[in-house]
């Protein structure tokens, strides 16, 4: 019909454009064969009444839960996806840890005399058998935005959810600080990353933690 405007009526088309401003929520053909874009609610775009897995609740060292995750097998892997809010802005550590315990002011399983939040979840899963950013429940860090949400979906093919339900359960932890992966340059540390970067890629304190377990 637009052509026709066009090409005979030169006056109606000229009325169309001066009343277009108030029918914006028309569907526009002048994109031609392309689809109109829709929007929708949560449920409709599969938001988080639709998610797969198991939901692991995160909770802070009071209690209060902060945000969710969802674990499912994925094609002999595990697939992970993690909604939060009100947390600090910027990266944090995510990792699996050995334990599915998540207690504040806990002591380490492997140091008693260690004393802190979750740290009853013990170390990362595979710690003991390879350097931190090797170990197999090491994960991609989180991205906080400025309100302090931030989501992540991952896949890992260095576990099975079979392992994570063994018979302690697995923790997924969130920590304070980024996570360097064990990576430091020679300029800044010439005989190689210490120790506790070697273990926990200097992601400083546990301040999230879930119990995934059967």
């Amino acid at each position: 019909m637009r052509g026709i405007l066009r090409t005979t009526f030169v006056t109606a088309a000229v009325a169309v454009a001066l009343t277009g401003c108030a029918d914006q929520d028309d569907p526009d053909d002048a994109v031609g064969d392309d689809p109109a874009v829709t929007t929708g609610s949560d449920d409709d775009r599969g938001g988080a009444h639709d998610r797969d897995g198991t939901e692991v609740a995160l909770v802070d060292a009071t209690g209060a839960q902060i945000g969710t995750a969802w674990v499912e097998d994925d094609d002999g892997g595990v697939g992970i996806e993690v909604e939060v809010a009100d947390l600090s802005p910027g990266f944090h550590g995510f990792h699996l840890h050995a334990v599915g315990l998540c207690e504040p002011d806990s002591p380490d399983p492997t140091d008693p005399a260690k004393v802190g939040d979750f740290l009853s979840a013990g170390g990362h899963v595979g710690g003991d058998a390879a350097d931190h950013g090797a170990h197999a429940g090491d994960l991609p860090s989180l991205l906080v935005d400025d309100a302090g949400a931030g989501t992540l979906t991952v896949r890992t093919a260095t576990v099975t959810l079979d392992d994570l339900l063994d018979d302690d359960g697995t923790a997924l932890v969130l920590h304070v600080d980024p996570d360097n992966f064990a990576h430091v340059p020679e300029r800044y540390a010439p005989a190689g990353p210490d120790e506790q970067t070697l273990r926990t890629g200097d992601a400083g304190d546990r301040v999230a933690c879930g119990v995934l377990g059967e």
